[in-house]
Formats: structure tokens, sequence, C-alpha cells
């Protein structure tokens, strides 16, 4: 098998809970094991950055949703979008019960890490849905990507890969390719 071919997995020590029904659950619950990834390890930068992601949670929801972390109130944004987010004060990332059950264990990877750097910028005061940006040019947005890319590429996955695992159907393909350009992953 072509190295380009072959199967890249998270590490050994993640593991997915697919049978949970919809609902809330702890972090580690749904993600059992993330916490002895070193990918996890490295998010935080404190013990208080450690104790904000030991306490986020996880909302299961029955809609076809990837994950996202629950806004505090409704960004303008998705106002204007026509996006019905889960609402949440606390640090929950969002995940939709297909994408837990079904997606491949390196994708579920790959998001929550993303999520958990964005559950991080918004302690930071950080905006995640500052409507200056475009998607492909938030700075939170590349940023929480670069985390998800840089981990892939560590664990082996190509470009090809990582094209498929970037697109998403909000971004027009002149926008993706761009997103490709900040994250430093080839066109074709």
């Amino acid at each position: 098998m072509s190295p380009a071919r072959k199967s890249v997995e998270p590490p050994r020590e993640f593991s997915i809970q697919r049978d949970l029904t919809p609902g809330h659950y702890a972090l580690f619950k749904a993600f059992p094991g993330l916490e002895k990834v070193e990918a996890f390890q490295k998010l935080p930068h404190d013990d208080t950055e450690k104790e904000i992601l030991s306490k986020t949670s996880v909302e299961l929801i029955p809609e076809d949703v990837w994950m996202y972390v629950a806004p505090r109130e409704m960004p303008a944004l998705g106002r204007r979008a026509g996006w019905r987010p889960v609402v949440s004060q606390e640090d929950c990332v969002v995940v939709g019960h297909s994408h837990l059950s079904e997606s491949p264990s390196l994708i579920v990877y790959l998001d929550i890490l993303h999520e958990l750097c964005h559950v991080l910028q918004r302690h930071h005061g950080r905006e995640l849905w500052d409507p200056k940006f475009a998607y492909v040019d938030r700075p939170t947005e590349l940023e929480a990507y670069e985390v998800a890319v840089r981990e892939a590429r560590r664990l082996g996955a190509g470009d090809a890969f990582l094209r498929d695992y970037l697109r998403v159907e909000w971004v027009s393909e002149k926008d993706f390719r761009r997103l490709l350009k900040h994250l430093r992953v080839a066109p074709n």
C-alpha cells in the first residue's frame, strides 16, 4: 500500500463512545482516553486552561451536524444564516449523533481537537464568529484548523486526506482554495 493510501488512525489511547444516545455528557465519557493523547495535552498552556478543558462537556444532538462550540448567545452571523444552535452558558461542544456514531475515527478526533481549541480561544476573549472575516480567513478558524492539520500530518495523513477533511459545504470553491493555501495544503 502506498504512503498516500495508507489508513491513518487516531492515537490508540483515544476512543469514541459511539453508542451514546442524545444527551449531555462529560467530555471524557464521550471521548475516553482523549486526556492521554499528546495533542490534547498540548492544547492547554497552564493549569487554568487544563481545568477549562476538563470541565468542558458534550451535548449530543439528533440533528445532522458535525461539531461546534455552543455559543453563549446567538451570534449575529448565525441569525442571518438561519442557524439555530444549541446555546449554553457552560463550555460545551455540540456533536451531531450521526457524526459521533458513524464518522471515521480520525475525523471525529481531529474535530474534537479543533473545537477544544475554540473553547480556549473563547476563554481568552476571542470572537469565534467574527463577521468581519470570511470563514476561511477568520483567525480563530485558521488557528483551530492548524491544530487539526498538524496532528493529522503527525499521524501520517497526506494532502488528499486533508483536502477532504477541510472541505465544508458552506464554503465556495474559491474560498476553499484560499483555506488550503492558508493551511499549506496542496490544492491537488
